[in-house]
């Protein structure tokens, strides 16, 4: 089902009833600042099995989750003074920046290393969802893995609407992905390149 929300001034008694989906264990597709990502609550354990499912993605491979400002990532993360000054840079921006993970963390989204990736999109539809949830929500590309991500909402409704519980509308968007940034003991390790400028790494 789409559900179509204003991505300038997004309604709030739409983006309460994407928080009841979520809050009821749903799956969701929804807007970010590249393109449109799937979610669920982060302690939503069938949730992000489901999300497996779709992805078709290995169980070896945690997915990574969307926070609503820095001191939300500092609940999830240990945060140095060196993390924190990057972040609030380039945040919020097309980046997934992996830190390591604070004890709160459910166990299905920590590496072996024990870290964590976290993103807070430029997006308002986006951010406005995980703030009313009160907590962050899984970020993955909408598409099954190794194919292209989805810009369009309505063919993400096509392709896959049938396994979620709801499409947010929030216009067309690129297929483009994040850059995925390391920055364990405070050096800075490109280990994707998106869309996000990582020549500061350099």
């Amino acid at each position: 089902m789409l559900l179509e929300i204003n991505p300038s001034n997004p309604q709030n008694r739409l983006i309460s009833r994407v928080v009841e989906t979520l809050e009821k264990g749903g799956v969701i597709a929804y807007p970010t600042d590249t393109t449109y990502g799937i979610g669920c609550s982060i302690f939503n354990k069938k949730g992000i099995e489901r999300i497996y499912t779709i992805k078709q993605r290995e169980k070896k491979k945690p997915f990574s989750f969307i926070c609503s400002d820095l001191s939300d990532i500092a609940r999830y993360a240990k945060v140095s003074n060196f993390q924190y000054k990057v972040m609030k840079r380039l945040l919020p921006g097309p980046y997934t920046f992996v830190l390591p993970a604070s004890s709160i963390v459910p166990d299905l989204l920590v590496t072996k290393q024990k870290t964590v990736g976290i993103r807070i999109p430029d997006n308002t539809i986006c951010l406005s969802i995980v703030r009313s949830l009160g907590h962050p929500i899984i970020t993955t590309s909408a598409n099954r893995s190794g194919e292209e991500p989805i810009g369009d909402p309505a063919e993400v409704e096509r392709y896959m609407g049938r396994q979620l519980d709801l499409v947010v509308d929030g216009g067309n968007l690129s297929t483009a992905v994040s850059s995925v940034v390391s920055l364990i003991n405070d050096f800075p390790e490109v280990l994707r390149k998106g869309i996000g400028d990582v020549s500061w790494c350099e």
